[in-house]
């Protein structure tokens, strides 16, 4: 491979003057990271027909025009609009062992590997212009939902497939057969457009449900639960199975509950997913966790809490030691806010050390550490462990147990700052929780200095919002009397193409903030109630949940149904 400098190689072509790639290198010295190809053409110094012979130069690959050639239906079968749009390729030659593809991108060398792993065919590559790469898909692709449609209704139709998959549905098991089924190119097309589009879509989690009589795949994005068209009941096994092979799991094993992991590359960018295997009446059930790292921004500016919350949130952060948890439920945003705390504070002069299961997102310069129960490395024994590495920030995923939580205590005490998390419905209640869990009263005053309770509801889409009237029976539930609704508009979304007519597009957080102070701790120690605990933190400026949610509702962010939906009622 030419190991030329694509800006040397618009000289050589004849494309540009030494004094046209010296201002060319200057634009990039202002602009980090930019192309420079993409720069070029941006300051039209060069044109994309252009970029894409310099492009195919200094990779040794074939430069095509695509132009107006029909491109074969069979060969567009080969690659999804899914794979299409995330790598920005397009399909030009099958000669039944290698699929030729075009792209617009030819210097990143990881499409290449993560198409042969999808799709299970060797790839050559040529390259193309972005502006003919983004036309041929736009003119030769159905949308995605035709895609899935079509898909299933070929595996309804493959009588080969259904005669394979039947053989292994009695008790005998053939493993053999299993696995040739699974790797059939059926079910690896099926199962790649699921997790693409699922990718795509920014969902955080894939549900494949047998039932006896069909078979559900439910994907989850902003926190609701979507159908997709059903794939043939007796093709549970073959996906599932497949998953399974993905995941590293155990084949042969139907009984038992597993768990894995996916490591997949999108577009260049890493992309876990985490597998759970549950067997069900009527076969395994599997759900996919994505943790896509390119999705999320840790930075504590874009989580949304408003200036009060964030400047006591802050203020919290620069404690010594003590006991700040986070907590919600699964879901809810607890680990982005706390990574993106963790950022914050990642400074030279900081011993950050984080235990988790598993490990959602490298941060750079802190210290990582994955939870295994397989070996014993628990919550309780890695916090053991940690203590002895000189920290001065501890993060615990979740405190799950009193060992945990006995440890975590212990840590602040001997002038540690730890972060963790809990599962509870608001602020006050998880003083409560803790008790529960067997902590002793004086040692939670001692300890906790902040609980932050947050969830997330979904916000209005923008494109399709209008102004609507909720009825005074769910704005009751939110606790607004007919005195304030005079006083505000309200708005919801009236579903479009944006939002798969959801009329919901994106989310935003709601926060509780509970700082502790002296009379907080007081009324612990004299057990005083979850109620009179809330009262009183209101009383100290406090926001509820449910406040918090009603100021988004009438700013016009979000409806009246998902506050009421996602936060209890004050009393």
């Amino acid at each position: 491979m030419s190991s030329r400098r694509i800006g040397q190689i618009f000289v050589d072509m004849g494309f540009m003057t030494d004094e046209q790639l010296q201002l060319l290198l200057d634009e990039q010295q202002q602009q980090p990271g930019a192309l420079l190809g993409k720069l070029a053409e941006d300051m039209a110094l060069i044109t994309d027909d252009q970029l894409a012979q310099a492009l195919g130069e200094q990779q040794n690959m074939k430069v095509v025009s695509l132009g107006d050639a029909p491109i074969a239906p069979e060969l567009l079968e080969k690659l999804t609009e899914t794979m299409a749009q995330l790598y920005r390729v397009i399909p030009v030659k099958y000669d039944g062992h290698t699929l030729t593809v075009a792209t617009c991108d030819p210097q990143n060398l990881s499409i290449q590997d993560e198409l042969r792993t999808f799709l299970g065919i060797d790839i050559e590559m040529v390259v193309a212009t972005e502006r003919e790469i983004k036309a041929s898909i736009e003119r030769f692709y159905s949308s995605e939902s035709l895609s899935v449609e079509k898909i299933v209704k070929e595996l309804e139709a493959d009588d080969t497939l259904f005669q394979q998959a039947s053989m292994l549905m009695g008790d005998k098991f053939d493993l053999d057969g299993a696995e040739a089924l699974a790797d059939s190119a059926p079910v690896r097309k099926l199962l790649n457009l699921v997790m693409l589009l699922a990718i795509k879509d920014h969902a955080s989690d894939i549900h494949f449900e047998p039932f006896e009589d069909e078979f559900k795949i439910r994907i989850k994005a902003e926190g609701v639960l979507y159908e997709m068209v059903p794939p043939p009941r007796h093709l549970a096994f073959a996906i599932t199975t497949r998953i399974k092979v993905m995941a590293n799991l155990d084949i042969a094993e139907r009984r038992m509950p597993q768990d894995g992991r996916i490591e997949l590359m999108v577009g260049g960018h890493q992309v876990d997913l985490r597998v759970s295997v549950l067997p069900t009446m009527f076969g395994e059930s599997v759900v996919m966790r994505i943790l896509d790292r390119s999705v999320v921004s840790l930075s504590l500016t874009k989580v949304g809490m408003d200036a009060v919350t964030m400047e006591g949130f802050r203020t919290v952060m620069k404690r010594p030691n003590g006991i700040v948890l986070v907590t919600g439920p699964t879901g809810s945003g607890k680990t982005t806010t706390l990574y993106s705390a963790l950022s914050e504070m990642n400074e030279i002069t900081e011993k950050i050390i984080t235990t988790e299961d598993p490990v959602e997102y490298d941060i750079d310069g802190i210290v990582q550490i994955p939870i295994n129960h397989d070996i014993g490395v628990t919550f309780a024994s890695c916090l053991r462990a940690i203590l002895r590495q000189d920290p001065d920030i501890i993060l615990v995923g979740e405190i799950r147990d009193l060992e945990t939580a006995e440890i975590a205590v212990q840590a602040s005490l001997t002038g540690h700052l730890v972060f963790s998390t809990l599962h509870t419905n608001d602020a006050p209640s998880t003083i409560t929780r803790m008790k529960d869990m067997g902590i002793p009263t004086f040692l939670i005053t001692a300890t906790v200095e902040a609980i932050l309770a947050q969830r997330l509801v979904r916000r209005i889409c923008s494109k399709c919002r209008e102004e609507t009237d909720p009825g005074m029976e769910v704005l009751m539930d939110l606790g607004v009397t007919e005195e304030t609704r005079s006083q505000y508009k309200f708005f919801r979304g009236k579903g479009c193409d944006l939002c798969n007519n959801t009329g919901y597009k994106g989310r935003i957080g709601l926060f509780e903030l509970m700082v502790m102070n002296d009379e907080l701790r007081d009324m612990i120690m004299q057990n005083a109630t979850t109620d009179d605990l809330r009262a009183k933190a209101v009383s100290y400026g406090m926001i509820t949940l449910r406040d918090y949610g009603k100021q988004f509702v009438f700013d016009g962010f979000t409806t009246a149904d998902e506050v009421v939906r996602e936060t209890v009622h004050d009393a």
